[in-house]
């Protein structure tokens, strides 16, 4: 029997919102740290189902995160119900404050945690907070909002470096513990048959391979002759010029640039950001909350000191 569920709840979503959620066969829930590539995901996703770059709504609204405070729950569940095509739903909880039902696959996506790390400042500095907080006060209310402190929910950093030091020091989301805590409850069901595990690094390296395991592994059937067509659209230049179609809570204004939300895409991106012992004490950290194996998955090979 499986344990109960894990409550996840902060000021941007509550596990909880998937209590008594009606799945139906076939359904896919796409769970992921921040900044691993979720976005990609779905959008891969929505191209294996649609087959076809363009949607009848705009990705957010075609795979919503249902976890998240920022549309009332009603709304969502009212949308997810109404759709006819296989859904594909979004999700910022790790596999242990899930539902799991044998009907539904779980997709999981991972990262090396320091190019997660990095990107999160620059996802940081692109967020209009004013908006964010107006679209979740409008949803919830501004005295049902968690964790919101005196000194404000966000906390500001001068550089990739110094948010970088205290992301692998912090207990809470966003975090290294955070990320490496959802990803080891993805990695320890990984032979699951309804658990699918990517990495943001093999999807840049194989793209078009990635996408054909990720269709096999959800039994979708794609015309050969569609792939070149689905894979193009798929590329982070691509998704970079359909920003609008694609960035979540775009409409809502919550990003200051849409475009700069696919920043860069690149592996890699902590080198020369962080000093020698910044890694060191890093090493130290994700060796002693992540077993060797995972560790190996996440950085790809050994950690590079």
């Amino acid at each position: 029997m499986r344990a109960p569920l894990t409550r996840y709840r902060s000021m941007m979503s509550d596990s909880t919102r998937w209590d008594n959620f009606a799945f139906r066969e076939g359904d896919i829930v796409i769970s992921a740290p921040i900044k691993c590539g979720m976005t990609w995901v779905q959008m891969i996703c929505a191209l294996l189902i649609f087959q076809r770059r363009t949607f009848p709504l705009t990705l957010d609204l075609i795979s919503p995160w249902l976890d998240n405070l920022m549309r009332p729950l009603a709304e969502v569940v009212s949308d997810l119900d109404a759709q006819q095509h296989r859904r594909f739903i979004k999700s910022h909880t790790p596999l242990d404050g899930l539902p799991f039902q044998d009907q539904v696959t779980y997709v999981c996506v991972g990262r090396d945690p320091r190019d997660a790390a990095v990107s999160l400042h620059s996802h940081m500095a692109n967020l209009n907070v004013m908006s964010f907080l107006f679209a979740l006060e409008t949803s919830v209310g501004r005295f049902d909002l968690p964790e919101v402190s005196s000194n404000g929910p966000l906390p500001q950093f001068d550089s990739a470096r110094e948010r970088f030091l205290h992301w692998i020091d912090a207990s809470t989301s966003p975090s290294l513990y955070a990320m490496v805590h959802h990803l080891k409850t993805f990695w320890e069901a990984r032979d699951r048959s309804n658990v699918v595990l990517l990495h943001y690094g093999d999807l840049k390296a194989d793209l078009e391979g990635q996408m054909r395991h990720l269709a096999a592994r959800l039994g979708v059937s794609v015309p050969e002759k569609l792939w070149l067509e689905l894979v193009q659209a798929a590329t982070f230049e691509e998704m970079r010029r359909c920003a609008d179609e694609i960035v979540p809570n775009a409409t809502e204004a919550v990003w200051h640039d849409n475009a700069r939300f696919f920043n860069k895409g690149t592996t890699g991106q902590w080198r020369g950001l962080l000093a020698d012992e910044d890694l060191r004490h890093y090493e130290t950290l994700i060796m002693e909350i992540a077993n060797p194996d995972l560790v190996a998955w996440m950085h790809q090979g050994p950690i590079v000191s």
